[in-house]
């Protein structure tokens, strides 16, 4: 530095340093003044110009690019030039340019812009977290679900009773008292007992589908249940066909109405599969009682040894598999089903039919055998559904009606296939 008024700068380089003197501009040394600026052919549009950036604000709007090429041999001059959109107008004045509709999915009217969206039905917005919260729409959730690799993902569990081997032992005792006072009476509270189990257990089914979220029409599957009961008992099997018709037009009635978010399908599925398995199936044991259907009442007798045949074959797997059985029946449908139960129920089975049944008229010796052999084959197979049933539901029991058993449902499973078993064999034995 020379004098408080003067400040010199050394150029690193080696040449002659730059003297700024008392002059408080900041000047730069080895700039030139563009071309265009020294040509006066140049036109500058002084509309063109930004605003000092201290000026008050204007308020208008900057065009983003101009709007047509000068220079018709430009190539990109046949490239429509991006536009100003602010107001409705300016939508429909620049169409031809620019389809929004672009932007959409296939099932979006072509109309749409690119911020307009509407959420799926099932998805219910999130709360801004800044703002109050709230309340969510009320939505009903679904059962039909995309096929995933594990089809029981996300299924409700319902937890069940606490199968305590002497509990079940004394409620399967004073079952039998009941219904063994039931069957003294004769065919027509038999009836009745069976209407009653077959109402319990349908109602049950239901309840189990709408924990998981189905919709079924409960009341009216129960009532086409009962229905087909005194149907089949009065008019034999010829009733089945007109009750299930009847049924599939006023679940469609029944349906006509429901909400939106309401799976029909799942609905109306749940409530024919729980009348076929529960009503159908059970209108057999109506049919063995009815008075049309065999001679001096022997179809009472037929049904008190089918369901003799069925508690044999649970009772018998039940304690020979908790003593020896290691290997499970089905692992995917029921862990707790092992070949050794399976086993034991069959042996147990075969001796009632063979020295118990024939205790009883018309039983034989012969037919007890026989029909201990069937019922040995479809009595687990009927507890194999109930569970694959339960499974898929991701539910432990139908029911708590019965200590150390569950439902009602759980306890008559396997009988639900011997009652069609053991009348169809009856005619084709020859038994009646």
């Amino acid at each position: 530095m020379r004098s408080d008024d003067e400040l010199s700068f050394v150029d690193p380089t080696g040449e002659v340093p730059v003297v700024s003197t008392t002059d408080s501009r900041v000047k730069i040394t080895g700039a030139e003044i563009a071309a265009d600026a020294l040509d006066e052919t140049v036109l500058i549009d002084p509309t063109t110009l930004l605003p000092h950036w201290t000026d008050a604000p204007t308020g208008q709007v900057p065009i983003v690019v101009a709007r047509e090429a000068a220079d018709s041999d430009d190539p990109w001059s046949a490239i429509p030039a991006p536009a100003w959109r602010e107001g409705e107008a300016d939508w429909v004045a620049h169409d031809e340019q620019f389809d929004a509709s672009i932007f959409a999915s296939g099932d979006r009217e072509e109309t749409a812009r690119p911020w307009e969206f509407t959420l799926p039905e099932d998805v219910v917005e999130a709360p801004i977290l800044d703002e109050a919260p709230r309340p969510e729409p009320h939505r009903v959730p679904r059962t039909r679900r995309s096929v995933t690799s594990n089809p029981l993902a996300g299924r409700a569990v319902r937890q069940g009773n606490d199968h305590n081997v002497s509990r079940a032992t004394l409620t399967g005792l004073l079952l039998a008292v009941v219904v063994g006072t039931i069957f003294y009476a004769g065919a027509r509270p038999v009836a009745a007992l069976i209407l009653v189990v077959l109402g319990v257990a349908s109602a049950e089914a239901y309840a189990g589908f709408r924990s998981v979220g189905a919709h079924p029409a409960s009341v009216l599957g129960t009532v086409a249940v009962l229905t087909l009961g005194v149907a089949v008992y009065n008019k034999g099997l010829v009733a089945v066909g007109a009750v299930s018709v009847l049924l599939v037009i006023f679940g469609f009635i029944w349906y006509l109405s429901a909400e939106k978010s309401v799976d029909v399908l799942d609905g109306l599925g749940a409530t024919t599969f729980v009348y076929g398995w529960v009503g159908v199936f059970g209108a057999y044991g109506m049919l063995m009682v009815a008075p049309s259907s065999f001679a001096n009442g022997h179809g009472l007798a037929y049904l008190f040894g089918a369901i003799l045949l069925t508690v044999a074959n649970d009772t018998g797997a039940l304690f020979v598999g908790r003593r020896f059985g290691k290997r499970p029946l089905n692992k995917a449908l029921s862990p707790n089903k092992t070949r050794g139960g399976a086993i034991g129920g069959t042996v147990v089975t075969l001796l009632v039919g063979v020295a118990i049944l024939p205790l009883m008229s018309p039983w034989s010796r012969r037919a007890g055998l026989e029909v201990a052999v069937a019922l040995s084959v479809v009595v687990p197979l009927g507890d194999l559904f109930e569970s694959m049933v339960k499974r898929t539901l991701g539910i432990k029991d139908f029911g708590r009606l019965l200590p150390g058993h569950g439902g009602l449902l759980d306890r008559i499973d396997g009988l639900m296939f011997a009652l069609p078993t053991i009348y169809y064999l009856t005619h084709v034995l020859k038994l009646g």
